[in-house]
């Protein structure tokens, strides 16, 4: 088509044309000047000066991408709103080389293009726009850190792919992001998800390929769910799962992005959030139109809403098929001193032993029921200090869940000084430290933990109103609560009417019911005050149970004495643990006994701790009927 015949088509003259054309249009209306123009783009008509003259208009755009790699649907969603619009496209290629990139600019200003969209091959890059500018060309920059750059949200879709396994139940969550464009924004989208739920962030668990130390973390079911940036990633991470026999989405949950040009793989039902390329070409596109034709230079950011394709690949976390035992309390750094005699008013003593653990006994209990083989949750507070490595550390090592372990600044890590004489009797002295800064409020907002919870294990040694408020948190999701009594006197009523099991030593519980008379009594006065079950620990003399039916007392189990400050934690852990396994209380109780003894035969309380199957084994050889006798 030449000038004439797109006159003639527009009812204007030729030099009408030719004004418009050449952008010396301001003596005419805009109407006509947009009836010209659109006939032009209908015809792709070009004039003559433009092929030779700088600020003509010749509706043609140019864009410039890094790698045909990341092309996609982007090109498609470009190309079709540019022929909605009227224009052609010239697509060059830098091949992440900035000597190519620079040869790509000259040639599309040398075809004087309207406007250009360009991803960068890196932040060097941007020396080029000076070219733009020389040749009044606009530009609409892509998939870069520039500013004003045009992008896609990465990190909200990797906060969404992670929101939706926590929607799900999962705290255990891995992260699988391989290079490419956007995934720095894909992993802050992770590690932003997971500080928003409170959720703490171990770095070891974002992988940048699939490797033996997740498949192990997978296997040995450390981790629930897992996020992928790259589709490629999942799918194989896909095939090793079940190659290794386990199934999606029951033993471990994935959630992947993934690109709109992939077909639904029928062979891999993956949840998926589809990155919208397509749009955002369109986008990149009509932006830049915008500015040639109406000289818009302020956008909006590129937004578009991205919901789960499917639900295929996401369940409930694989430790949630079965109850959990959650456990709140104090949590310290105990430091031994073993001696002859304990010392006493002015009488030094020498220490032949000293070392220090990872201990208090929210501690103790959860680990000893971890070696039990259950589930188990820990709700604390640590210090802001080295100290607080070291508890996260040891939770970690020994698979209890830490998700309500948190750190206060301000505070020291809770501290116990604990002294053991050499026949095994000990005094304790404890700096509460962190302790004291578990409130109410904390219990509150980590309510979901005693979710599936089967029992709640609760001490003293944290703030009375948050042992009430565990306690009642525990009773509303029907966890039964065992109470640990520690350097306490008289306990409120609205404690003792919502706990199941209470189990003090000797004088604790009269230190409880200091006005009820012997033991007997002092039982019977914590069963009238709501209290389920009463258990009272009687060191080398066994134990003394008393329900609403019937009162027992069980002989100790023969151990040799080497350290029997932790066989209260023991006792308790193993007690819980067994009445999960659906054991009679008589007979749970007598099982604990046997993990107490265990205990005080070794130094230290959570290295003393047993496990199932060494436990299990001696009970077999001297009482196997304990095994057997379930509800």
């Amino acid at each position: 088509m030449n000038i004439r015949e797109l006159a003639e088509l527009a009812g204007v003259s030729a030099s009408t044309v030719s004004k418009i054309m050449n952008n010396k249009d301001g003596s005419i209306s805009p109407s006509t000047r947009e009836r010209v123009l659109q006939i032009a783009k209908q015809y792709n008509y070009q004039s003559y000066s433009s092929l030779i003259d700088k600020g003509t208009t010749t509706l043609t755009l140019g864009v410039v991408f890094r790698c045909a790699s990341g092309i996609n649907m982007t090109l498609n969603g470009i190309l079709k709103a540019a022929q909605d619009a009227g224009y052609t496209v010239m697509l060059r290629e830098s091949d992440d080389d900035l000597e190519k990139e620079a040869r790509n600019i000259s040639v599309l200003c040398s075809h004087h293009v309207d406007g250009m969209i360009w991803e960068f091959v890196d932040s060097a890059s941007a020396e080029q726009l000076q070219v733009l500018s020389r040749n009044n060309i606009p530009a609409v920059i892509f998939h870069s850190g520039h500013e004003g750059a045009a992008n896609i949200d990465y990190k909200e879709l990797g906060y969404n792919a992670v929101q939706t396994l926590i929607d799900a139940g999962h705290t255990g969550i891995a992260c699988i992001n391989t290079q490419g464009i956007g995934m720095e924004a894909f992993v802050e989208g992770y590690r932003q998800c997971l500080f928003q739920n409170h959720i703490p962030l171990e770095e070891e668990l974002v992988y940048d390929q699939i490797d033996s130390t997740l498949v192990h973390k997978i296997s040995s079911h450390a981790i629930s769910g897992i996020v992928s940036s790259c589709y490629a990633a999942a799918a194989s991470l896909y095939d090793a799962v079940r190659k290794l026999h386990y199934e999606i989405p029951y033993d471990i949950s994935l959630v992947s992005l993934r690109d709109d040009s992939w077909e639904k793989d029928v062979l891999r039902p993956i949840s998926t959030f589809t990155i919208p390329h397509y749009e955002f070409g369109e986008y990149l596109c009509n932006r830049l139109i915008g500015e040639i034709e109406r000289g818009e230079t302020s956008f909006p950011p590129f937004c578009k809403s991205v919901m789960l394709d499917n639900e295929d690949s996401v369940g409930i976390p694989y430790n949630n098929h079965s109850k959990k035992i959650a456990v709140i309390g104090s949590i310290n750094i105990d430091n031994y001193l073993k001696m002859s005699v304990l010392p006493r008013t002015g009488k030094t003593v020498n220490s032949s032993l000293s070392a220090s653990y990872v201990g208090g006994k929210a501690i103790n209990e959860a680990v000893g029921v971890a070696r039990l083989g259950h589930r188990v949750s820990v709700i604390g507070r640590v210090g802001n200090d080295v100290d607080s490595d070291l508890v996260f550390q040891e939770l970690n090592a020994q698979g209890v869940d830490a998700i309500g372990v948190k750190r206060c600044s301000g505070y020291r890590t809770g501290q116990a000084y604990i002294f053991v004489q050499s026949d095994g009797d000990s005094m304790i002295s404890i700096m509460s430290g962190a302790n004291e800064a578990l409130t109410a409020k904390d219990i509150c907002e980590s309510e979901r933990i005693f979710e599936n919870a089967a029992f709640c294990l609760v001490q003293t040694e944290i703030p009375m109103e948050t042992v009430v408020e565990a306690c009642r948190t525990a009773g509303k999701y029907g966890a039964q609560t065992i109470l640990k009594p520690v350097a306490c006197g008289v306990l409120p009523t609205v404690l003792l009417e919502n706990v199941d099991v209470i189990v003090p030593n000797a004088e604790e519980i009269a230190a409880i019911c200091p006005f009820a008379g012997d033991m007997d009594k002092q039982a019977e006065y914590l069963l009238e005050q709501g209290v389920g079950t009463v258990i009272v620990t009687l060191g080398a003399e066994g134990c003394f149970v008393k329900t609403r039916q019937a009162a027992e007392r069980f002989p100790a189990v023969p151990f040799d004495v080497i350290d029997a400050s932790g066989a209260a934690d023991a006792f308790i852990s193993a007690l819980a643990s067994y009445l999960l396994d659906g054991h009679t209380l008589y007979a749970a109780v007598k099982i604990a006994s046997y993990a107490a003894g265990f205990s005080i035969s070794r130094e230290g309380v959570a290295p003393a701790l047993i496990d199932k199957n060494t436990l299990e084994d001696y009970i077999m050889q001297r009482e196997p009927e304990l095994l057997q006798m379930v509800k």
